[in-house]
């Protein structure tokens, strides 16, 4: 395994063991609003100062762009840290949450880890090495078609500006499909579509802590990650589509109808 994949994922575990000793007191936590439908807990930044203290312990001059303290500045290298995503699913008890933490060299994408703490399942990818699941090989779908295809989404809850672009791409890509879900961490949903679990995802407004992992995984799974109008800026405009190659070009025909110039620029 690549050493940094390998501290990646110890940090990771470290974030886990965090989160796992804080799911059965919620209701102990202190928890603050950043903005509308957008939550930190303590759990949150405590997750993320592990994280943030295993990287800096073995790597004291990479930079880092961390969700809840932002930017820490560093040389080329560039560790992307979402320490928990899906923290709304967290306070409800909903057991659909993981840690997210990428590294970006030069710009771009080289390392990729997810991790589920609850199902304890360490999702990881390393640019041009493939992409695994507890040590095994995953891979997207090889579904061809939107037809029984099953697709994940992320609802707008923060940022309604383009609410009637994503209703229409919903109505649009609903049919035809085997349904669409929303579990609510963007992270595992980019996960799933790695393993075959789903077929495809599309979401609007994501950061990019939110998914640089996941992107990394898809793509080293065998599938694509484009931006919504099918190019290289997702990660700038949190605008993304993911899936297997066939998959994604039929998602991108249904979704292209919908888009005007805020959404693509």
């Amino acid at each position: 395994m690549n050493p940094m994949v390998t501290i990646a994922v110890r940090a990771a575990r470290e974030a886990g063991r965090v989160i796992t000793r804080n799911f059965n007191r919620v209701d102990r936590l202190t928890i603050a609003d950043k903005g509308k439908n957008d939550f930190v807990t303590e759990v949150d930044r405590n997750a993320e100062a592990a994280i943030i203290a295993v990287l800096r312990d073995k790597y004291p001059h990479h930079a880092i762009l961390a969700e809840e303290s932002g930017t820490h500045d560093g040389n080329e290298y560039q560790w992307i840290i979402d320490p928990l995503d899906g923290t709304t699913n967290f306070l409800h008890g909903l057991p659909q949450f993981a840690v997210s933490i990428a590294l970006k060299v030069k710009g771009r994408l080289e390392i990729g880890v997810v991790y589920d703490p609850i199902k304890e399942e360490m999702y990881t990818a390393s640019r041009g090495e493939g992409a695994l699941v507890n040590d095994r090989k995953i891979r997207v779908s090889n579904r061809k078609t939107l037809d029984g295809a099953l697709l994940g989404t992320g609802l707008p809850y923060r940022d309604f500006r383009f609410m009637e672009n994503y209703m229409g791409m919903l109505k649009d890509l609903i049919q035809d499909t085997a349904g669409v879900r929303r579990p609510g961490s963007a992270a595992l949903d980019f996960a799933y579509v790695a393993s075959g679990i789903t077929d495809g995802f599309w979401e609007l407004g994501l950061s990019e802590w939110d998914f640089a992992a996941g992107a990394l995984l898809v793509r080293e799974a065998g599938g694509m990650v484009t931006d919504i109008a099918g190019g290289e800026k997702f990660l700038e405009t949190g605008n993304v589509i993911a899936g297997g190659i066939k998959v994604h070009h039929a998602m991108l025909r249904r979704i292209q109808p919908h888009l005007d110039s805020k959404l693509t620029a």
